[in-house]
């Protein structure tokens, strides 16, 4: 038996290969499935099956193109009602792996389909769960996405989740390996580890949501309190993974169409793209096509896509480094937005070279920024988590967190003012956004928050984030 977890850092998601006996199953895969498809083939063994926890919200699986590729059966748990040929497990269904086999635990709570997978050894013995978004490493799931397209609360999903976990999980031996669909970053829980496989016991004794004395009133509190909104591209991806989607690669074919500066100008303006440059914040900030946003590669690249442009369904003009116009592509589909039209060919350099128009953001070391604000008070602008401001922030700075930054429109002055975030990628994202409404008289500070710090800029006394 082999197990490996798959995982995508920037989505903070875990796919899973199981191996046994030549057989395999895939857990949660990505949407662009090549990789399960080598390895697989590199163990001289065949895909059985693909499980999935549950209708992910916040990215686009690779069950529909892996099972057209494969032939596999696509897994869901109880309740799960996909518009494609699908096995619809029930409560403790079996199926068997090479030498060991796989049992649907159903765990309604996070979604009422949501379902753990218990992979057990080949003498019968308990191994692991493919916990999928009702157990996290220091968290579970968030109740609150399901009754969005139902007529469920967030409380009802909170008590199902409570009695999933006592009665399916918690009864589990403490060697049990946990394997989550998640780890810290994801918008799918609040407060997860950093760490991406742990033990049942360990979580039994770090996890606030498992604690054994704790009553289901409790949980409820407790589960709900501190949850922001959910992006508000999660109910677009649901559909996609449920209803289907297109084959990566026709969206790749798609998104990949070089186009000369003058093409990519005409697209612009005919189809109204959103122009999306991914090259890295300080080659933005040297020099970019007006009123282009900014969302650099490098970053938690996704779901700040899905976040902020929030209509999956955009058309999208891509700048980048040379070279990383496929791997953008392949990005934005992740998270279901696939209508990419192509990319300005020889990058930001042709658009220069062709004597088109074009934009810089004002940027300033935190030295400099120390400097500014002892000559002129400009208003300072914090587009970092509320958590992150209320834990530590410039003394009389203004919290406008990016996530929300259109909510804040109105209170950006029409004089000079200063932007920061905790290290930079954040702070120039927003930039681009007040640039594209028109605000131009914004000075963003290099290296954010941890440069600051560095500086003797007054700030208020920190406050740890496990007491907020």
């Amino acid at each position: 038996m082999n197990v490996e977890q798959i995982y995508t850092g920037c989505l903070a998601q875990g796919a899973y290969y199981i191996e046994s006996n030549g057989e395999v199953a895939i857990i949660d895969p990505l949407r662009e499935v090549k990789p399960y498809l080598k390895r697989a083939q590199q163990d001289n063994a065949t895909i059985k099956y693909i499980f999935e926890t549950h209708f992910h919200a916040d990215f686009v699986s690779g069950h529909v193109t892996l099972a057209k590729e494969t032939g596999a059966p696509i897994v869901f748990g109880p309740n799960a009602n996909p518009s494609f040929e699908a096995i619809i497990a029930t409560d403790s269904q079996e199926f068997k792996l090479g030498k060991v086999t796989i049992v649907a635990l159903h765990t309604p709570g996070h979604t009422m389909e949501s379902t753990t997978y218990l992979l057990r050894d080949e003498n019968g013995k308990d191994h692991a769960i493919f916990s999928g978004d009702t157990l996290f490493l220091g968290d579970v799931g968030r109740p609150d996405l399901a009754q969005k397209m139902g007529e469920l609360t967030e409380k009802d999903l909170a008590g199902y989740l409570y009695d999933s976990l006592r009665t399916k999980i918690m009864p589990l031996a403490d060697d049990v390996i946990v394997y989550p669909a998640h780890g810290a970053g994801s918008a799918c829980g609040k407060n997860m580890m950093k760490e991406t496989v742990d033990t049942l016991g360990n979580q039994k004794k770090m996890n606030y949501a498992l604690r054994a004395d704790m009553t289901k009133e409790e949980f409820i509190s407790e589960v709900i309190d501190g949850l922001l909104p959910p992006p508000q591209y999660f109910p677009a991806n649901v559909k996609l993974n449920k209803e289907g989607y297109d084959d990566i690669q026709e969206v790749l074919s798609r998104g990949t169409q070089p186009l000369s500066p003058a093409a990519f100008e005409a697209a612009a303006n005919e189809t109204g793209a959103v122009v999306l440059d991914v090259r890295h914040q300080d080659a933005f900030a040297a020099g970019h096509v007006p009123r282009s946003i900014f969302i650099g590669l490098d970053g938690s690249f996704a779901p700040w896509v899905g976040a902020l442009i929030a209509d999956i369904k955009q058309p999208i003009l891509l700048v980048t480094a040379p070279g990383r116009e496929e791997e953008a592509v392949t990005r934005l589909s992740r998270v279901g937005f696939d209508n990419t039209l192509g990319y300005l060919e020889g990058g930001f350099d042709a658009w220069k070279k062709a004597s088109k128009e074009y934009d810089v953001v004002s940027s300033i070391t935190a030295a400099q920024f120390e400097n500014e604000l002892a000559k002129d008070k400009a208003p300072v602008f914090d587009v970092r988590k509320e958590s992150e401001y209320v834990s530590e922030h410039i003394i009389d700075a203004h919290n406008t967190p990016l996530d929300f930054l259109n909510d804040h429109l109105a209170e950006f002055p029409e004089e000079p003012f200063f932007v920061h975030c905790a290290g930079g990628y954040r702070s120039m994202i927003a930039s681009s956004i007040l640039k594209s409404r028109g605000i131009h008289n914004l000075i963003d500070v290099k290296g954010g928050f941890k440069a600051i710090k560095e500086t003797d800029i007054p700030v208020s006394a920190y406050v740890c984030p496990s007491t907020l």
